[in-house]
């Protein structure tokens, strides 16, 4: 591959090439840097951004593989992280006026280990105000006149452009699942707790995830694998084995994978493109998949979720409320004012439901491998006034479930059209396993 080409080479593949000497770290960040350049004034995808800060990581790395020194899964390998996500030598802004000028003075965990993996921390992209629904200033890669989708805009389009193989997000309503959908990339939403959270805006201790995005289910499992782990600030995180998620989403599955079918609540809300386009998916799926119900209760979840993050949010934005309720957006001061006014027996009859609600899909994953379902209703829409509906994502969040979407399809305005797969809670690993399956299934 020719040098200005290599942005566009996987983060498995860079990995494979640094580690092998076929390539330095420093080449792969220029050319990342180029492509930014080439790229950045139409789509608009970082926040902050220090090329020679980028350089001297990729140089610094480039020397301890010439003297030999251990190197991790992702040493040389530049990614995005969201600007919600705490970084010692990069401003942390939160997307908002009242965070100008806040530099942290210790990494998310996160952040952390993408370190030690070897990454190169190429900069922070843009998200949305304190990653809710007013938008920034990042544009669809596809086409500028439509939204990248949201909280985490920057770092899907960041990955869609082809100016990092790899970035990470945070979602609480479907700030991963619906940009990546829209951007035409891979999105992931592991389980909840499964990656630890200590040093990134809280908004809902039960409704925050970690975000991941990539050009390959290669690349999800391989990012994911570096992330797992237990954080005693994190008290949704637990001890436990690694999780082999390389080895385990590169197998082939023992038998091809059955799925459900849902629609979900809000399936009024579908576009007539995503009806059409599921439609052909059941019918080239054929025996591997069956249309099923989910139960009644499904329905009340958008309201259960939209209990729990607003008091959630008005309880940990709240000195953001006190110092300066005037500077926030209207949708965002709106959300706050209606969390304030959340009856604490209503708050805690809501999260009581997670737990029943899990239960309740216990059957459906016995019987299935995976869910299949839109991640959002349609392609991303035109203008740049909201990121789009999440209500699809909705459910899946509030379960704390993993998801994983695939750019499998295409809209009639030829804007990309994802598949979203949802698997049982701690089923990470071989539900990219069977979104690989899909994945394969449906190029051949």
């Amino acid at each position: 591959m020719e040098a200005s080409q290599l942005n566009w080479l996987s983060a498995s593949d860079a990995a494979r090439a640094i580690r092998d000497g076929a390539i330095t770290s420093e080449q792969l960040v220029e050319a990342c840097l180029a492509r930014i350049r080439e790229a950045e004034p139409q789509v608009q995808a970082w926040h902050y951004l220090d090329p020679e800060h980028a350089l001297a990581q990729a140089r610094a790395l480039d020397e301890q593989h010439r003297e030999g020194r251990p190197a991790g899964a992702l040493h040389g390998v530049p990614m995005g992280i969201k600007d919600i996500i705490d970084t010692r030598d990069m401003p942390t802004e939160d997307g908002t006026v009242l965070h100008a000028g806040r530099t942290p003075a210790r990494d998310a965990n996160v952040v952390a280990m993408l370190r030690a993996a070897g990454a190169v921390i190429m900069g922070k992209t843009v998200t949305t105000e304190c990653a809710y629904y007013h938008p920034g200033k990042t544009r669809n890669p596809h086409n500028p006149e439509h939204t990248p989708g949201g909280s985490s805009s920057g770092s899907a389009a960041a990955v869609a452009a082809g100016m990092v193989p790899l970035a990470r997000g945070r979602p609480t309503n479907g700030a991963g699942i619906r940009p990546a959908s829209f951007c035409g990339v891979y999105g992931f939403k592991p389980t909840h707790g499964l990656i630890p959270r200590y040093g990134i805006l809280r908004l809902s201790r039960a409704l925050d995830h970690v975000g991941l995005f990539s050009r390959s289910i290669e690349d999800l499992a391989l990012l994911a694998e570096q992330l797992v782990g237990h954080d005693e600030r994190d008290s949704d995180t637990r001890p436990r084995a690694r999780v082999p998620f390389t080895a385990t989403a590169a197998q082939e599955p023992p038998m091809p994978p059955l799925l459900a079918f849902v629609k979900g609540p809000v399936w009024d809300r579908a576009a007539e493109e995503t009806r059409e386009a599921y439609a052909e998916l059941v019918e080239e799926l054929g025996d591997r998949v069956t249309q099923i119900e989910l139960p009644e209760s499904a329905a009340a979840a958008l309201d259960w979720h939209r209990t729990i993050m607003e008091a959630e949010m008005a309880a940990n934005l709240e000195a953001e409320w006190e110092r300066g309720r005037d500077r926030l957006s209207e949708p965002l001061r709106s959300l706050m004012e209606r969390g304030r006014e959340i009856r604490a027996l209503d708050y805690q009859k809501a999260l009581a439901r997670i737990t029943l609600l899990n239960e309740g899909f216990g059957e459906i994953f016995e019987r299935f491998d995976a869910i299949v379902t839109p991640p959002a209703a349609g392609s991303a829409p035109k203008g740049l006034g909201s990121t789009g509906d999440p209500a699809f994502c909705t459910l899946w969040t509030l379960l704390g479930t993993p998801a994983v979407t695939a750019p499998l399809m295409k809209g009639a305005n030829g804007l990309p059209l994802g598949v979203q797969l949802v698997g049982p809670r701690h089923g990470d690993a071989r539900l990219l396993r069977t979104a690989r399956w899909l994945v394969n299934r449906l190029e051949d």
